[in-house]
């Protein structure tokens, strides 16, 4: 875990909802060949450049992810979620992200907006500072950018 010169924590929680575990295989077409875990490594990698550690979860069941907010308090700086599917039914995560206190970023490889009608809401968009969605892997690079700017505001 990094720490700043004030010892408080410069700890991520990367946060991935189910079947990010099948990035890769899973609809290419739509989230691409890389596999959660190079998604993973190049937010470690960039998350260096922002003097950020990256501590990843991933679950196919909520109260593992809802576990996973509930544990980030007082421990993590930021939260970057991708809840796959769950970030459009999901009031329990929503209320879980609520209560964490610091950074909150919502990423989507795809763009919610221009698909199946079930997609064109967001249950954790009113308790995130905001939401990236539609850039492939890049809209992981761009919420690192969004989580090392407001922590510095």
């Amino acid at each position: 875990m990094v720490e700043d010169r004030s010892g408080a924590t410069r700890e991520l929680l990367l946060l991935s909802g189910p079947n990010l575990d099948q990035l890769g295989v899973r609809d290419v077409s739509v989230y691409g060949s890389t596999t959660l875990e190079e998604h993973v490594e190049r937010v470690r990698i960039a998350a260096q450049r922002f003097a950020l550690s990256v501590r990843h979860v991933q679950s196919n069941f909520e109260g593992d992810l809802i576990e996973a907010v509930h544990g980030a308090r007082g421990r993590s700086a930021a939260i970057v979620i991708n809840a796959g599917a769950l970030s459009h039914t999901s009031w329990a995560l929503t209320d879980a992200l609520a209560i964490f206190p610091g950074v909150k970023v919502e990423v989507h490889l795809s763009n919610p907006a221009a698909r199946e009608p079930f997609r064109h809401v967001s249950t954790l968009a009113g308790v995130v500072n905001g939401t990236i969605a539609g850039f492939g892997a890049l809209s992981y690079d761009l919420a690192l950018v969004a989580v090392a700017e407001l922590l510095e505001t």
